[in-house]
Order: structure tokens, then C-alpha cells, then sequence
């Protein structure tokens, strides 16, 4: 999960109709810092680009399709698992404002609202997107259901986000990272990612995570290479992002999609591979890059986790489980740890 240095953000700041409901916008200042990270990837060997490119509108209407297919097991097994606890995370957690990162549709935490709602709690909701136009509809969507609930969303990068937090208007705040985004992320930036956590939370305020749990690759590879082709759409819309932001002459139609799993490293991986030799130009970056034919980008991992492993992990940094959840296949976990 690339991050923007909060130093090259704006601010810009809505009072939507409904006095309910708050969108802040943070976005960088400058195209080119913005896509630093770009010219990074596609000029070292081998070549990458970050997952936060996936995310323009388009990008996350697809993937809202993906958690709808059949081979992705994901989605429905981590609904099911809060259909079945959600009241003992309400429970647990007492009042308190839900911030989720990366909340897209902002389908799964209606069970979280709902379980909340259930005990009587004041209800405050803080998604923060990428994608500013799934954030504002999906607002929208909860506040027609929710008549007593207050939402300020974000639109911006998670770090980014996380520095601009405002004090919760309620007596704790409980971040949420579900989904197993957290898979996307290498060792060392899944430590840095904790730490910008701990870092907007209090002592006291709740940590709920969800992983992806070690399995099958029967099971794996077909949820990332689906027979009805929206993952290998999903993966190549980021070159469409890619040009729309930065004056790109990507030709899709030269790249196909790879994701297979790594077993060595235990982690789905995806690419785009490019199929001739090709230039391509983002004229914005001022960046020629050449393709050999057959070489890919790698766009995405998706680690798989030992519930130990990351609880032990959460830990050192000063988050203490509370209690843990998994299915009953334990395909997935989910883990509240709190903040002493």
C-alpha cells in the first residue's frame, strides 16, 4: 500500500446537503511527486507498480464485482464471520466511532452498524477511499438507512488519512482493516502500516483486522484468476488509470493478466504481462519505458497468514488481541486487538 507524504497534500474540505454527512479530500499537490512511485517501479528490474493505481472508480466498481464471484471465497467468508460476531465485537468495544480504511462500499460494515445499533449506541462512521465517488455514494446509501448515523469520509491514501484524524466524538475508536488488504502488503510495510495504526489510535481504542489464513492453492489461485475474467479487467484498469493520469498511451489490449502462487513466499502474486516488444510514454512523468516481450509488471501480492504470527506481531507494537474469529473451514481470521 504506496503512501503519500502528508506534506504534499491539500485539503479541501465539504459540507455535503445532509448535515450528516462530511467529505474531506486530501490529494497531492504535484503529478509528478504523485508518481514518484511510478517511475520507480517501471524503471528498475523487475518491474512494479503499486496497488493504491488499481483504485480510480472504475477500478473499484470491479472489484466490488470480484467479491461477488464464486471462486473468490473471501468476501462471503468474512461476512459470515461477522454476521456471527458482530455483537461481541459491539460488546467488546462499547461506544465507539468505526473507522474503516479502504471501505469501498461500505457492504460489511452495516453488520458492524447494525450490531452497534442493536445495543443502542450512538452510531459515527469514518471511511476512508481512494476512490472518492464509491466513498460518497456508499455515504450516501448508509445515511438513508441509518437515520441517527453521522459519517466523515476520506478520501485519500490510508497513512495520509490516518495523520489527519480528528479526536473521536465518542468515548473510544475502533479502526478497522478488513477484507485481508492487510495481504498486500510486503513484511516491512505490514510493520509500518501497524505502526502509523497505533500511532492514530489512544490508549484503550480497538484494532480489528482481518487476514487471510494459510490454504489450498486449489483454492487460492482461482479466486485471483477468475473464469469470468473481471480480475484480469480489475488488474489491467490500472494501465487505463495510469494513463488518464499522467498522459499514458498504454495499449491494453497488449497485456494480459498472470496471478498464480508462490509457494516459497506463500503469497498470490499477480502481473501484467506485456505480450511483443512495446514503448510506452507517461508523458506527464516524462518517462519512456521499453518492454521486452513476455515481461510482466507485478501489481499485487497477497500474503496468506499464521494467526500466531501476526497476533505476536500486533503485540510488540502494543496491540493486545482481545479475542480472535474464523470460519469454520478457517479460511479466513479476524482479530480486535486494543491498544494498552
Amino acid at each position: 500500500m504506496p503512501i503519500s507524504n502528508s506534506s504534499l497534500v491539500s485539503s479541501e474540505e465539504y459540507i455535503r446537503v445532509n448535515p450528516r454527512l462530511t467529505i474531506e479530500t486530501f490529494r497531492e499537490k504535484c503529478p509528478v511527486t504523485a508518481g514518484e512511485d511510478v517511475i520507480k517501479g517501471l524503471t528498475q528490474t523487475p518491474k512494479t507498480l503499486p496497488p493504491k493505481y488499481f483504485y480510480d472508480d472504475q477500478g473499484s466498481l470491479l472489484f466490488e464485482k470480484i467479491c461477488e464471484l464464486p471462486e473468490y471465497y473471501l468476501t462471503r467468508t468474512e461476512t459470515k464471520i461477522l454476521q456471527d460476531y458482530a455483537s461481541e465485537i459491539a460488546h467488546l468495544t462499547g461506544p465507539c466511532e468505526v473507522v474503516e480504511l479502504g471501505s469501498g462500499s461500505s457492504t460489511k460494515t452495516r453488520i458492524l452498524l447494525d450490531a452497534y445499533q442493536e445495543l443502542g449506541h450512538p452510531l459515527h462512521y469514518l471511511p476512508i477511499d481512494i476512490s472518492g465517488g464509491i466513498l460518497e455514494q456508499s455515504a450516501y446509501s448508509l445515511l438513508e438507512d441509518y437515520p441517527t448515523l453521522h459519517i466523515h469520509g476520506i478520501v485519500s491514501t490510508y497513512e495520509t488519512a490516518l495523520k489527519h484524524l480528528n479526536s473521536s466524538p465518542l468515548p473510544s475508536r475502533m479502526i478497522g482493516f478488513i477484507g485481508s488488504t492487510l495481504g498486500n502488503l510486503k513484511p516491512e510495510e505490514c510493520h509500518v502500516f501497524f505502526a502509523h495504526v497505533v500511532e492514530s489510535l489512544q490508549p484503550g481504542d480497538y484494532f480489528l483486522l482481518g487476514v487471510d489464513l494459510h490454504k489450498s492453492k486449489s483454492i487460492l489461485e482461482p479466486a485471483y484468476d477468475d473464469s469470468q475474467g473481471v480480475t484480469a479487467a480489475f488488474n489491467l484498469n490500472m494501465l487505463r488509470h495510469l494513463n488518464r493520469l499522467f498522459e499514458g498511451n498504454f495499449k491494453i489490449e497488449q497485456f494480459e493478466h498472470l496471478a498464480f502462487y508462490n509457494d516459497t513466499k506463500h503469497q498470490i502474486e499477480m502481473h501484467l504481462k506485456s505480450l511483443r516488444s512495446q514503448i510506452v510514454e507517461l508523458k506527464t512523468l516524462n518517462l519512456t519505458i521499453e518492454f521486452a516481450e513476455g515481461e510482466t509488471i507485478h501489481t499485487e501480492i497477497s500474503r496468506k497468514f499464521q494467526f500466531e504470527q501476526i497476533q505476536e506481531e500486533l503485540q510488540t507494537l502494543g496491540l493486545v488481541t482481545l479475542k480472535h474469529w474464523t470460519d469454520e473451514n478457517q479460511y479466513l481470521g479476524l482479530i480486535l486487538c486494543q491498544l494498552q
